[in-house]
This record gives structure tokens, sequence and C-alpha cells, in this order.
């Protein structure tokens, strides 16, 4: 199973693919989507939503994770984040993928085992995990680590499923 996951912003949209087989996840690919800031808000968004669809019509994951992003400082910018956010969650939707939805925190734990972890433990557990990863920035770092986050939930949720059809 492929999961693309993506760190979605208005300037940097963040995606990572990992491949799933068992209990082995392998880096497929990863990068960062660009809008051009001299364009009004709609095009922007196009922009991202082109250029998602894209990305997922090329690579074909099966399933797509979302971080679920929260910012109390300023009304504006979150408001726009939400709008960049409901991009990243229409372009997988668009093309008939499941979309799961994380908070920050659960992904940091699944990634680093600590959820108030910062950037650099994140990028550092990711790299271990991928080793073959380059990285163009941090957004496709995050959009590694929420592909991995889901990873581990799938992983955890069919184990689940065998320990009760075992049990039933």
């Amino acid at each position: 199973m492929q999961i693309i996951g993506i760190d979605p912003g208005l300037r940097k949209t963040g995606w990572g693919i990992v491949s799933v087989e068992g209990n082995i996840i392998t880096h497929v690919s990863n990068g960062t989507l660009k809008s051009s800031e001299s364009n009004d808000l709609s095009q922007r968004l196009l922009e991202i939503f082109v250029q998602l669809v894209k990305v997922i019509e090329d690579f074909k994951p099966e399933v797509a994770a979302v971080e679920n992003t929260f910012i109390n400082k300023d009304a504006a910018g979150a408001l726009k984040l939400g709008q960049a956010r409901a991009i990243a969650l229409l372009a997988p939707a668009k093309l008939n993928l499941p979309v799961f939805e994380y908070a920050p925190n659960t992904i940091k734990k699944a990634v680093v085992g600590v959820g108030h972890a910062d950037k650099l433990q994140v990028k550092t557990m990711v790299q271990i995990q991928l080793p073959k990863a380059k990285f163009d920035g941090q957004d496709s770092v995050d959009a590694l680590s929420i592909a991995l986050c889901h990873a581990y939930q799938y992983k955890n949720q069919d184990k689940l499923k065998r320990a009760i059809s075992k049990a039933g």
C-alpha cells in the first residue's frame, strides 16, 4: 500500500509518499509544491490543487493522510491555512482516495515517540526511518512524517483486527 502524507500550506505544501509491505516501510518520493505569492488567493489555491492532483495521479497512492493544523495567533493566517488545508483534503478526495487526518502531536508521537518533539527531532527520526529520502525543505519532512504516522496507525489497526478475529 502506498500512502501520501500532505503538509498543507499556502506558500509551500509538502508531500511525501511511503510504501508499506508487511512490516517494511520504504520511501517512494517527496517534494514541495509552491504557489506564486504574486497571484491572488484563488489562483494560489488552484496552483496547489493542480500540482497536488498531478502528484497523486503520477504516483497513485491508495490513501492520503493530512495534518490537522491549529494556529491561534493570527486569525487571517489561520483562515488562509485552513483554505490550503481544504485543498489538501479535496485533491485526494477528487481522485477517490480515503483521507485521514492527524493532529500534530499524534504525528510527532508516532514518529519520534514524544508528542511535543521539535522539528529537528522529527527530521532526524524521518531520516533514520527512511534513509533514502532526500529533503527539499521542512515541508517535505513533515509530509513524510504524516505518511509514516498513518503507516503505523494502519499497521496497528491490522494487528488489532487479526487479534480480534483469532479471539472470536
